[in-house]
């Protein structure tokens, strides 16, 4: 069974930078696609960037491109979130998640989530 873990969500002033990482574990990493997600309170879960199996694939929100970059170890079966120039909008619990091969944007075509992780930008 693929569990995903997820660790680095915190409290950061306007203008941060932070970093946020999803371990997967029980699954072929090298097989899967990871997008990360975002979750604001109130609002629907909507995508924020992903990554295929490979790197070789990179996909961003309009919201994202420019401040934030997806990236993968496989070596460490991790997916990353670098996040700069983060802005009190960009609140919410950030969620990675995996499916096979190719990365897309709709969340109901991923196939394993993790637990969620608050990153809180004051202004």
């Amino acid at each position: 069974q693929v569990q995903l873990v997820q660790s680095g969500g915190r409290l950061v002033q306007a203008g941060d930078s932070l970093r946020i990482s999803c371990a997967c574990s029980g699954g072929a990493f090298e097989n899967y696609a990871m997008g990360w997600f975002r979750q604001a309170a109130g609002k629907e879960r909507e995508f924020v960037a992903g990554i295929d199996w490979s790197g070789g694939d990179t996909r961003y929100a309009d919201s994202a491109k420019g401040r934030f970059t997806i990236s993968r170890d496989n070596t460490k079966n991790t997916v990353y979130l670098q996040m700069s120039s983060l802005k009190p909008d960009d609140t919410a619990v950030y969620f990675c998640a995996a499916r096979q091969i190719t990365v897309v944007s709709p969340a109901n075509l991923y196939e394993y989530w993790g637990q969620g992780t608050q990153v809180t930008v004051s202004s």
